[in-house]
């Protein structure tokens, strides 16, 4: 056992003594340890119950055979840090969990993890330390918070954000508006659309690092907590046979994944988090790659924010196993990735079938005959720009307009919410990218300032930065290089003319090249008094197109 390390023999007779001093029996440090990485904590709506759950996967552990070691990591949610300073604290805390729990995993040479996480980028992070590792692991995530409702409609977070530029315009009261903050988010869990948490919740499930139904079971229902604790259980399995994530984390899982991400319309965000997730397993997961998966893999599920339905309108419809059964109709799933049930994907989608056929549509009858991402390029994104162009209006696929520039996130909103943007504008939001924020915060603010003030119709949003899993309109995100690394969006001035088309995947500032070079030869970095942990993030970490990892 990789625990012996640090418990067998007489030379650890001392490290023995101080296992039981946490009240151990002999019998308890004789089994394979159990690392239980936790993020609980009293700050976020979606970690608030994780210590249940971690009771829960605690005893499916000692059912089997282990002893659970509970040890904890920070979690940070970007619903509460949104429009702030505290946002660049929310992408660059990915690689601090990860760092944290390989720390933990090294010194305690744990026999397996369990990892617990719930929110944006605490289950990335979480998952990018078990590739790392690559001892046996499981992941049990807290499970989506269930839909308010207001006024007879559902809605959620996202609706709240949006509303206020309904006030802003004089479309709802600030009473209304109080009302609807009461009831959008009515529990614990992250939530409830398919923003950043439950696509990646829903993506550990496809990669096979969770058991089915990790990505939608409701965080309140009694199933969550039988599903810790079969993760628990099944933890003690990966420890017999010596299944780790580099067999289950392939070239194909991740294929896999990245069509289930285009059929269900996820966050765009998920092209950081899955390139950086396979580069921790030694895989190279290009921007490229979305784009071609996307060209073959129909939009399949409407979901929040770009329709109407929910995370657990989508787990009664038979969840994520419903929906990779659908897709394998088409041939667009392989069938033979190894998970952490033991078994292969074709196994596990066994007797699965649709509930719902509205929520999870046939392959003859889709919501698009495309997927719900798509990657730009063009001479203003080199390497790679990303939307959600699930969530565009058809009207917003092709423009061109001016552009009105911003250097920060906070200029742009002001704007905004004071009716400043002209019809078919392009409003840019630069100097926000994981360098230049530094920490790519996202955009939700101005987003749904545009959809609040009437005019996610007929504006157009780019940014450096990054937007978040319930952002909507034709917003588009990390540009790549950024500005801070001399990228063109640096030089783009007040008035250029700017080219969006996303069925052909085209990002283009109507310049000559002359003058594009020209700009860019003139061009000085921007100087930030930055201290402590944002400072040496922005010295390390890379434009998006990588994943925003660090350099080597």
């Amino acid at each position: 056992m990789r625990s012996d390390r640090m418990k067998k023999g007489l030379e650890r007779a001392p490290h023995r003594s101080l296992f039981k001093a946490l009240g151990l029996l002999d019998e308890e440090i004789e089994k394979p340890m159990i690392g239980i990485a936790n993020s609980a904590n009293e700050v976020i709506p979606g970690h608030l119950h994780l210590h249940q759950l971690s009771d829960a996967v605690k005893a499916g552990v000692r059912m089997a055979g282990g002893t659970p070691l509970e040890f904890f990591t920070i979690g940070i949610c970007d619903g509460i840090i949104m429009g702030h300073e505290g946002m660049k604290y929310s992408l660059s805390s990915r690689e601090l969990i990860a760092d944290s729990i390989e720390s933990m995993a090294m010194a305690y040479p744990f026999d397996g993890l369990v990892l617990i996480p719930n929110c944006d980028k605490i289950i990335p992070g979480m998952m990018m330390a078990a590739a790392r590792l690559n001892i046996p692991t499981i992941l049990v995530s807290g499970g989506p918070m269930l839909a308010g409702e207001f006024q007879g409609r559902e809605i959620d977070l996202i609706t709240v954000f949006e509303w206020v530029g309904k006030v802003k315009t004089g479309e709802m009261t600030m009473k209304e508006l109080k009302e609807a903050e009461g009831c959008a988010c009515p529990g614990v869990g992250s939530c409830a659309g398919m923003f950043t948490a439950n696509s990646m919740n829903c993506l550990a499930e496809v990669l096979g690092l969770a058991l089915p139904y990790n990505g939608t079971i409701p965080a309140v229902f009694a199933d969550r907590i039988r599903l810790a604790k079969k993760s628990g259980m099944q933890m003690m399995e990966l420890v017999r046979k010596n299944i780790k994530p580099s067999q289950i984390l392939t070239k194909k899982s991740f294929e896999n994944a990245v069509t289930v991400d285009m059929a269900f319309g996820g966050s765009t965000n998920t092209s950081l988090h899955l390139p950086a997730i396979a580069e921790e397993a030694g895989i190279k997961l290009s921007l490229q790659t979305f784009n071609q998966i996307s060209e073959r893999t129909p939009h399949l599920c409407n979901m929040s924010p770009a329709g109407p339905h929910h995370i657990q309108n989508l787990h009664q419809a038979g969840g994520i196993p419903a929906l990779m059964k659908e897709l394998s109709r088409g041939g667009l799933i392989h069938q033979d990735p190894l998970t952490v049930t033991g078994k292969s994907v074709k196994e596990n989608l066994e007797g699965k079938k649709t509930m719902n056929p509205e929520v999870i549509r046939p392959l003859e009858r889709p919501y698009h005959t495309t997927g719900g991402l798509a990657v730009l390029f063009g001479n203003l994104a080199p390497e790679g720009a990303v939307v959600k162009q699930s969530a565009v209006d058809e009207t917003m696929l092709k423009h061109q307009g001016p552009a009105i520039v911003f250097n920060s996130e906070e200029e742009a909103v002001k704007m905004i919410l004071n009716r400043k943007i002209k019809k078919g504008e392009v409003v840019v939001i630069r100097y926000e990218g994981p360098k230049g924020g530094p920490g790519m915060r996202e955009m939700l603010a101005p987003t749904s300032a545009i959809v609040g003030v009437g005019r996610d119709r007929d504006v157009a949003l780019l940014t450096d930065g990054r937007f978040s899993g319930g952002s909507r309109g034709a917003a588009i995100g990390h540009i790549s290089p950024e500005a801070a690394e001399g990228g063109p969006i640096a030089v783009v001035k007040n008035g250029d003319q700017i080219e969006i088309d996303i069925p052909r995947r085209k990002l283009n500032l109507l310049i000559s090249d002359q003058e594009l070079k020209k700009r860019l030869s003139q061009w000085k970095p921007q100087k930030k008094e930055l201290k402590g942990y944002l400072k040496r993030y922005a010295r390390l970490v890379q434009s998006a197109h990588t994943g925003a990892t660090f350099e080597e």
